[in-house]
């Protein structure tokens, strides 16, 4: 499993975001993941985490899936999500994706799940994913920590 670079500022996985939930990404050359746990200050409704920060972190690790297998990073065009059963604060959790399609480069299709440490899904995901031009590409570069160039590279020849 390789770690994937993180950014300053990103609510999801920067490192230098105070109100963001910092998570360490990895890739293990088939799935993106990330093991972590909503904050109390993460509710919605008592001792359930709102479900849009769950649609947060689904779409995130959909977005590096992306990245790490097409070589490009994207935005969310589409975003479908299905919760099954609540989150609590605390809870250890674990979020995977896997790229779905490759539409020729101008499409992408993934899937993710968010499930606790029994391997039991509390919601799930499908996306749609537009690549983002070079030229923006390139003036995002400078808020992450580590160049991402590297592990986007290694995605060229995916799906």
């Amino acid at each position: 499993m390789r770690k994937l670079p993180r950014s300053k500022s990103c609510f999801v996985c920067g490192v230098a975001n105070p109100a963001g939930l910092a998570l360490q990404f990895h890739d293990d050359g088939t799935r993106v993941t990330a093991r972590f746990r909503f904050r109390a200050d993460h509710v919605g409704f008592a001792e359930t985490v709102h479900g849009g920060l769950i649609s947060t972190v689904l779409d995130e690790v959909m977005v590096w899936v992306c990245g790490v297998r097409t070589g490009q990073f994207a935005y969310c065009a589409e975003l479908t999500v299905r919760f099954m059963q609540p989150v609590r604060p605390g809870e250890d959790v674990l979020v995977t994706a896997e790229l779905v399609l490759n539409r020729r480069g101008r499409l992408f299709e993934a899937r993710a799940e968010l499930s606790d440490t029994a391997g039991r899904a509390h919601a799930m995901a499908t996306g749609k994913y537009l690549p983002i031009p070079a030229t923006v590409v390139e003036g995002m570069l400078d808020d992450f920590v580590q160049d991402p160039r590297p592990v986007l590279a290694g995605g060229a020849g995916a799906i």
